[in-house]
């Protein structure tokens, strides 16, 4: 692997950019954003709507239970937030997250769960879509009609056509007694279905029979239509990142994005991510196959139908929660969490060139101010890398979020 250049921006909770002992000028500072979240506030969620408008979205606690409330970055900050709805019945995790997403023009779609009176892990996909950009929204709709006590959920909603398209992992054949010979058959599952603005359904489709019980899906939209990556499941359990990609709308049986080959006979909560521009895609994941943690990237100029050798871009430690944004170029910025010891963690920005080179890494918080068990975000706004991610200090959670400059990024 090419030899990286490391640095650390941000000492403690934010500082300024590191500047060059000489040169023409020192890069601007790295900034903190207000997040307008609420203490105890978790589980951010970060998007960029077709109008490269950047949306952020995240849970907060209420007397009797959680709300989901967003922000849209604007003038130079978070504005006012937001509420989508409430609830004293949501499952709420750190892993499996809600979003809010703009679709096209005024059409806007968020998603949450809500949990089965079973309780545990048996919970429900609900969405509810906006017509005038998010102010107001429809009576939620479930996504899936099994009604079983069994778990949906890790969803990536994305646009559709003039409507809503939407992945998720679902678990309606868990009701079936698990068989060691047939692990397919109580195994999850990762659908897909799409609705009209009236929320109807229009399409609803079984992509995979059989996946990785609890990995965050992930969709980008190519110059060839969506493709969606995810951590597929053999029955050898072997579980690996996989993508499939609609064509003509169908979704093709997924194929692995490289052979890792992690037998791993349980879940590791670690989902991958995709970025396209055209026909140019990069995948983020993390693996620990051959017992050696590691966050790899892989590049399609394709629309995603064939793949480079994976480009490792951290093998020191990484617990892996990747995040990545495209930047105009066609360079990719990617968060993830490396481990500091003793269950805490430091988050991670890189910078891989389009070609696949490893420009830089850096280190951008210190662990007190990380949870580790989170999944950092990214996003793109003009001149900026804008993220956000979940903070755990006194044994509290809190958002935060940080604008770094372009200009800091590339240059070091």
């Amino acid at each position: 692997m090419q030899k990286q250049r490391f640095h650390t921006l941000i000492p403690g909770l934010m500082a300024a950019a590191m500047a060059a002992c000489s040169g023409p000028a020192v890069p601007p500072e790295i900034s903190t954003l207000a997040v307008p979240a609420a203490t105890g506030a978790m589980a951010p969620n970060m998007v960029t709507g077709p109008a490269g408008e950047v949306v952020l979205s995240w849970l907060e606690p209420t007397t009797t239970g959680h709300t989901l409330r967003f922000s849209v970055l604007a003038d130079g900050g978070w504005g006012a937030k937001q509420t989508v709805a409430e609830a004293d019945n949501w499952f709420v995790n750190w892993a499996d997250f809600p979003s809010v997403v703009p679709l096209a023009g005024e059409t806007w779609a968020a998603h949450w769960l809500a949990g089965q009176p079973e309780g545990g892990y048996a919970y429900d996909v609900v969405a509810s879509m906006s017509l005038d950009g998010g102010h107001t929204w429809s009576e939620p709709f479930t996504p899936h009609a099994d009604q079983t006590p069994t778990e949906h959920g890790f969803v990536t909603l994305f646009p559709d056509g003039a409507g809503l398209g939407m992945v998720w992992l679902d678990g309606r054949k868990m009701v079936n007694d698990y068989d060691e010979n047939d692990v397919a058959a109580s195994g999850m599952t990762l659908r897909s279905a799409s609705f009209g603005l009236d929320r109807l359904p229009i399409t609803d489709a079984l992509i995979d029979d059989l996946t990785c019980d609890c990995c965050q899906t992930d969709v980008a939209l190519t110059r060839e239509g969506p493709a969606v990556v995810y951590r597929n499941r053999t029955t050898e359990e072997i579980r690996d990142i996989y993508v499939s990609r609609r064509v003509f709308g169908e979704w093709q049986p997924g194929v692995a994005v490289a052979a890792d080959d992690w037998e791993i006979p349980a879940c590791p909560v670690n989902g991958p991510v995709i970025r396209a521009k055209g026909a140019r895609v990069a995948v983020v994941w993390f693996t620990a196959a051959d017992e050696q943690p590691r966050v790899k990237v892989a590049w399609s100029s394709d629309s995603a139908r064939t793949f480079s050798a994976p480009v490792v871009l951290d093998e020191s430690h990484p617990l892996g929660h990747v995040g990545a944004a495209m930047l105009a170029n066609g360079d990719l910025a990617v968060s993830w969490h490396r481990s500091a010891g003793q269950g805490r963690a430091v988050l991670m920005l890189g910078l891989l060139t389009a070609s696949g080179e490893v420009k830089s890494i850096q280190q951008l918080t210190e662990a007190d101010s990380v949870f580790a068990f989170s999944v950092p975000q990214l996003a793109v706004s003009g001149d900026d890398l804008i993220v956000a991610w979940t903070t755990e200090i006194d044994d509290e959670f809190g958002v935060r979020s940080a604008r770094v400059p372009l200009q800091t990024l590339q240059s070091l």
